[in-house]
Parts: structure tokens; sequence; C-alpha cells
């Protein structure tokens, strides 16, 4: 198998790295993180005009038809920058479905405003109580004249305060954790019913609970077939994941760099202390657990893509599983070899930390996934 890559996803990728360490850098991160928002509206601006919105979408609708890989390395530089834009939720999740499962008419409507900045969009599909259970929905969408009306909650929705519309899914048959029956919808953000309550996660990023209260909706908003939009969850989940996995990949590089460079700096009985052989093996196991975390996340991104849904879902959970495993161990590591220095807010390699402890959580932890690859090799 070919892994080099085409000379515009490296062009793509240097562009993206002279943006960050020009625009990008900690304490601007630091200071986005504390805003009102979360993160930046111009630096948004900025990617749609890097073409970076656009990545994963079809040319005729405004799209540059890139794949899976094209995702990785964007995100790899996003995991080593620590970026804080809705990147994830409204390109990778919601437009990802939009592109997949969308009609003509909302494809047409939707992807053109996603790739030119104007439009952010969350996923709103995980419930209190389900865990890590993609079939687990309780929102409940009933028939009303031509339309529906939704009621339900929603936990855990990602950059979901930012959004400006919201894909939900709500079922519309079935009992709550019945593969048919789910359904997906296009809600407006600022429709009657929708009650919204936005808070900071322990990254830096954003989440947000949301209620929907007899939230009345037209046919329109009915994204694909009534009742059969769990496998696009699912693709769509799949393809988040991969993408967390590169981003995951970008941020351990980037913590071996600092905690290097820190091994370098640190004097200790007269010199640095990155001449102590003990030290130098643990730097090089974090060196060596992080290249294999690249394989995992290139084969995922690679596989994501196939056809063959038990392939996909087999490559995508056993890159989740040994790159939570492998970014757990890199941070412990990085935070040790900078001693009591190694948690504080002030230094970098602490928020690395936390965002590759929030990634091993999301959308199943390395436990979860390793369970999944296993019952997928019986199965197979």
């Amino acid at each position: 198998m070919d892994f080099q890559y085409r000379e515009e996803q490296l062009a793509q990728q240097d562009t993206l790295s002279r943006f960050l360490g020009r625009d990008y850098g900690f304490e601007q991160r630091r200071a986005l993180a504390q805003s009102e928002s979360g993160f930046s509206r111009d630096h948004w601006r900025q990617f749609a005009d890097l073409g970076i919105l656009a990545l994963p979408y079809p040319e005729a609708f405004g799209g540059l038809n890139g794949n899976a890989v094209d995702t990785l390395l964007v995100m790899e530089m996003f995991g080593r920058g620590l970026v804080l834009e809705p990147y994830l939720a409204t390109v990778v999740l919601a437009g990802g479905l939009i592109r997949d499962a969308g009609s003509q008419a909302q494809k047409a409507e939707l992807l053109p405003a996603i790739a030119g900045g104007e439009l952010l969009l969350a996923l709103a599909h995980h419930e209190p109580g389900a865990r890590y259970e993609s079939r687990h929905v309780a929102t409940a969408a009933r028939r009303d004249g031509d339309g529906y009306r939704v009621d339900g909650a929603k936990a855990v929705v990602i950059s979901g305060a930012a959004a400006d519309r919201i894909i939900v899914s709500a079922r519309t048959s079935g009992g709550a954790r019945d593969e048919q029956g789910i359904s997906l919808f296009v809600i407006d953000a600022q429709a009657a019913g929708v009650h919204v309550r936005g808070y900071p996660t322990q990254d830096g990023g954003r989440a947000a609970e949301i209620g929907f209260h007899d939230v009345k909706l037209p046919a329109s908003a009915l994204i694909g077939a009534e009742g059969a939009a769990l496998p696009a969850i699912e693709r769509a989940l799949d393809y988040a994941i991969a993408a967390l996995c590169a981003e995951a990949v970008g941020a351990m590089t980037a913590i071996n760099e600092a905690t290097l460079d820190y091994l370098k700096t640190r004097k200790q009985f007269g010199q640095p202390i990155g001449r102590f052989q003990a030290l130098q093996h643990r730097m090089v196991d974090m060196v060596i657990s992080t290249e294999q975390a690249r394989s995992m996340a290139t084969l995922a991104a690679v596989r994501v893509d196939s056809t063959d849904i038990a392939l996909r879902r087999r490559s995508v959970s056993a890159a989740k599983a040994y790159i939570g495993q492998q970014a757990r161990s890199v941070g412990q590591q990085a935070v040790q070899l900078h001693g009591g220095m190694g948690v504080v807010d002030e230094l970098k390699v602490a928020h690395y930390f936390k965002r590759l402890t929030m990634i091993n959580a999301t959308f199943g932890d390395a436990d979860h996934h390793l369970g999944l690859f296993g019952d997928a090799l019986l199965s197979a």
C-alpha cells in the first residue's frame, strides 16, 4: 500500500502549519478558550478561505472531493495546535451526515454554507444513560399533519451552543434501543421549544445539553428515509472517531516535542536532565508509542471509506482502542518528565494531556472499543 501523500495534501498541511505557528500560539489559544464563544469566528473564516471547510464535500456542492486521509492531515495539524474551532462537529460529523444522507435540496442549501464558513452545525445524538450505545435513542418525533413534533433531551453535544442548526436523532417508531425507527432532522437552534445550555469542557472546548419540547418541524426537516438513520449515524461517528485518532497523533507529537525541549533545557546536578539515560529511554518509548499510533490512525483513515461495514468498524475500533491507551501513556510520561510543573495551567503539556484524555472518552473509550474489536473478531 502506498502511504505517500500527494503534493496538494502536503501543501495544505504546510499552509495549516504556518497559520497555526503565526496566529494560534499557546497564549492566544488560552485566551480563546476563556472567551464567551470559546473559539474565533475570524479563524473560522480563514479556514474557509484555505478550503479546509470544503475539503470532504463533492465539487457539485462547493466542496473539494476530499477523503478521510485529507481529513486526517487536517486533524493532525489541529491536534498539534490544540485548535478549538468546531471543525469536528460542523464539517466532519454534521456535514458528513448531510453529505451522505441528505436530500439534494438539503445538500445544496447546507454544504456550500458550511464550506463558505457561513453555517455552524452540531450533531445531537447521544442521550443521558446511553453511555456509548449509538442505537439508544429515546427522543421522540411524532407525526403532526405533514410535519413532526420532537420531544426529548440530548447530552454532551459537541460545540452545541455555537451551532446555527442542530441535526437531531429522534425515534419515529420502536423501542429506545431498537436499531430500526431512528430518524434524523435538521432543527434551527433558535426554534421555539429548543433549549440549549452550553458549558466549557475540561480540555478548553465547549459542549451543551439540549432539550426539545414540542418542537414543530416541517417534512423537509427529515434527513433521509424515516426510521432508517442508524447506519448513516454510525458511519458519521466512525468518520469522527478516525478524525479524533488523527488529532490525538498530532497532540502526541506536539507533547513529545515539548517534553524533549524541556529535557534539553532543564538542568540538574550541573547538566541537562536529558543526558540521564533513564529519561532518554522514557522519551524513546513516548516516540515509539506515537509512531505506532500514527500507523493505526492512518489505517483507520484508509479503512473508514470502505464499503465493507464490518472491516470499517473493526479498523476504527482497533485504532481508537490502541491510540487511547498510548495517548494516556504518552501524556502521563510527559507530565512526569516535567515534574510538578507538568500539571499547571501555564504549561502547554497539561493542556495537551487534558485534550488527549477527552479524545479517549469521546465516542467510546479504549476499553469500550477494545470490547467492540474483540466482538468483531469473534464474529469474523
